[in-house]
């Protein structure tokens, strides 16, 4: 039994957010598409959250033209990328059920007056350093957006920068391949 624990323990992220039943969210998840990978954001309100540990998930819901559209993530998925809080709902329930029938403005709950939009981040695990009695957290430092593109563009320019050196030795080689071949030619043309 406490392999298992180990095991999960090991897959919990190191802090989460303090998501609770009734929040309007935006979840941002990683899709995979053959060797392409995006985020896509999906938004609604949270209706119901369950389990516990590594299996603990909430579901959201959304109106799409139309249509009602219910997706449920795992807490410490990775492909979960992060969730922001938009609204913050007042909720006397533990599963918004009933907002499955209701359409339009009566598919919407209140809102907390005065509630502070916040994303506040739980501690799951914290790390031990071994050799050490204190329990020490360990900080990620999560990347934004904007630090990702910088980093990407890093990327592409260098791999142009090498194609590009790799074009200029191929055409001095080629150059000098030909000079070899003109001065091979010359002294054979004076020999005749």
């Amino acid at each position: 039994m406490d392999i298992i624990k180990s095991i999960e323990h090991e897959q919990l992220k190191n802090k989460i957010p303090n998501l609770k039943v009734g929040d309007t969210v935006r979840v941002h998840q990683r899709i995979k598409e053959g060797n392409r990978e995006r985020i896509q954001v999906f938004e609604g309100i949270i209706i119901k959250k369950q389990g516990g540990g590594v299996n603990e998930t909430f579901t959201v819901r959304r109106i799409s033209y139309g249509v009602g559209v219910e997706k449920t993530f795992l807490i410490h998925s990775p492909n979960v990328e992060k969730v922001e809080v938009v609204r913050v709902g007042k909720a006397r329930r533990a599963k918004l059920y009933y907002l499955r029938d209701r359409v339009g403005k009566a598919a919407k709950n209140k809102e907390k007056v005065g509630a502070r939009i916040e994303t506040l981040m739980q501690t799951v695990k914290e790390e031990v350093v071994p050799g050490e009695n204190d329990a020490v957290e360990e900080v990620t430092e999560l990347a934004t957006p904007e630090v990702v593109e910088e980093e990407v563009k890093e990327e592409v320019k260098a791999e142009e920068t090498k194609t590009e050196e790799v074009k200029e030795t191929d055409s001095e080689t080629k150059e000098e391949i030909a000079e070899e071949d003109t001065k091979e030619e010359s002294p054979e043309e004076s020999a005749e």
